[in-house]
């Protein structure tokens, strides 16, 4: 049997391994892409369903890609961020990797014999994303949102906006105060959430800002004095950090330089780009504090499509302590423009690659890691809180599909493709639950799994080709796609299925057994299991 780097040399008279570009969103399902062909999508400023076209999201270099390249119509991720990034970043569902939701994770024993909480990724499944890719020769660099321990990783470099207040001196950054922190107030018995840069007190969640006047974290950079540091770190980067500065706008330049290195270097680099596009934040430029009617997402700098490129305004914004004016230079908010300034950014991605010769080597993934807030996050209905898009664009594959895929994938299948791209060999006795999609894309198969899965605690959702049972138990008929991606038909009585109906609902219960360990092996193992080693594949 030939190797599965047999179908990518073949195909390729390149033998230098391609670069891979992981561009993960946030909080955003598969409806919003107008490439998905939704006829609903979610509206401003607290979400919930639309079909007003002003609020349909624009995006050309995706719509492009998708065309070019190919996007499946169902790929499931978790319900919510934890878990999810879990799937991706393991390759492996909650009953291994032990991540059954961003408040229910697994206890583990640490290297000093005590019980810890909140047990790393990398103590229950050590072979994750970046340490195959490392193993793979890669030089890796992850880029945006962590909300977890970002050490144990097998990562270069990295350029965080980690979205918590605890960073390389064990302390918030001092450059910015759009922070909203728990503070013990006199008078109150319990703490409150204050606005730093109001001193007025709010109804949200405690958030370190990662958009306008971001918290910027740099690990290993060749400008940092020690591993961890707090950006700005110069004296020019202090000189220009402001109210201008944009979150995501620091992360692609972190990552681009990086990318410029490891081409001169002749060295391929892995991306993990995990952005917080897409999900709801405090706008701190807004007066509003009202939790019914302030923007859940806030505004980006503004861009323009026009004669086949993108054209950005530099944002100009001025004030302090709550009262900013942003001189007409910053989007009104709303996902949908979160969703077109990660086109604007793909744009990006495009043109560097072209720039450093490597658009032909250079294979690109853009997902999301779970249904958008107020729509599906944290939902087990149906499959609200499960479907995301998902986009390969890769001329290095010679790829034997194109356009939509009418085929099931999970986001666990990200690890093994990238181990196979790699060259890497996953030993046999370490589980992934994830497949790889590379037999599916370089040849003339038209299949790939009978079923999808996903969990949220204790409860579970698995999905086949004509069946979909839900988080409350509920069945549903599948076999159309409807217009607003998500209304199937349930199926009450069971007696009326057909035998092929039956015959996959029955086997998707056969399933679901394996993975409910919730109540039964929630903690990590006492004993940490012996690991065989990752190797590489040869031809």
């Amino acid at each position: 049997m030939l190797s599965l780097s047999f179908f990518i040399n073949k195909n390729n008279a390149q033998s230098k391994k391609p670069n891979i570009v992981l561009l993960f969103a946030d909080d955003i399902s598969a409806r919003e892409f107008p490439f998905y062909n939704s006829s609903t999508w979610s509206k401003p400023p607290q979400g919930g369903d639309t079909s007003d076209l002003k609020y349909r999201a624009q995006t050309p270099v995706l719509n492009k890609l998708a065309e070019e390249g190919m996007y499946i119509k169902t790929v499931w991720a978790s319900t919510i961020c934890g878990p999810s990034r879990a799937m991706m970043m393991t390759g492996r569902y909650a009953h291994k990797h032990k991540w059954w939701h961003n408040s229910d994770k697994g206890t583990y024993i640490n290297e000093k014999g005590k019980e810890k909480k909140n047990v790393p990724l990398y103590e229950t499944s050590p072979h994750t994303i970046s340490h195959v890719a490392k193993a793979g020769g890669y030089a890796t660099f992850w880029a945006g949102k962590t909300q977890m321990d970002v050490e144990g990783f097998e990562f270069d470099e990295a350029c965080f906006t980690p979205g918590s207040g605890i960073g390389s001196a064990n302390t918030s950054n001092k450059y910015t105060d759009f922070k909203i922190v728990s503070t013990k107030v006199p008078g109150k018995k319990k703490r409150v959430l204050i606005n730093e840069d109001t001193g007025v007190e709010v109804e949200y969640y405690q958030q370190f800002g990662w958009y306008w006047k971001p918290q910027v974290e740099l690990m290993n950079h060749p400008s940092s004095k020690k591993k961890l540091e707090w950006w700005p770190n110069t004296k020019e980067s202090k000189k220009e950090y402001g109210l201008h500065t944009y979150g995501p706008d620091v992360e692609l330049e972190f990552i681009f330089d990086f990318m410029t290195r490891k081409k001169k270097e002749d060295k391929p680099f892995f991306i993990y780009h995990t952005s917080h596009l897409g999900h709801d934040g405090w706008d701190f430029f807004s007066s509003d504090i009202n939790k019914e009617t302030r923007n859940k997402w806030p505004g980006t700098p503004k861009i323009k499509w026009e004669n086949g490129k993108y054209v950005r305004t530099d944002p100009k914004i001025t004030g302090d302590a709550g009262v900013y004016d942003t001189h007409n230079t910053v989007t009104e908010g709303g996902i949908h423009n979160h969703i077109n300034y990660l086109d604007y950014q793909v744009w990006q991605y495009m043109n560097k690659f072209k720039e450093l010769g490597i658009e032909k080597n250079t294979i690109f993934i853009f997902c999301a890691d779970n249904g958008t807030s107020g729509y599906g996050k944290g939902s087990i209905k149906q499959q609200r809180g499960t479907h995301v898009p998902f986009l390969i664009y890769a001329p290095y594959l010679k790829m034997t599909k194109k356009g939509e895929q009418d085929i099931l994938a999970n986001l666990s299948d990200v690890l093994p493709t990238i181990a196979d791209v790699a060259g890497v060999k996953i030993p046999d006795s370490y589980e992934i639950n994830g497949k790889s999609l590379i037999p599916y894309l370089t040849t003339d198969t038209n299949e790939f799994r009978d079923w999808v899965y996903s969990y949220h605690k204790d409860k579970q959702l698995i999905r086949g080709k004509s069946v979909l049972i839900d988080g409350t138990g509920k069945t549903y008929d599948v076999t159309k796609n409807p217009d607003d991606l998500i209304s199937f038909p349930e199926i009450n009585n069971r007696n009326n299925m057909t035998k092929g109906f039956v015959k996959e609902n029955t086997m998707l219960n056969n399933v679901l057994p394996k993975y409910n360990l919730h109540d039964t092996e929630h903690d990590a193992p006492k004993v940490k299991e012996k690991v065989e080693p990752l190797t590489l594949k040869t031809n």
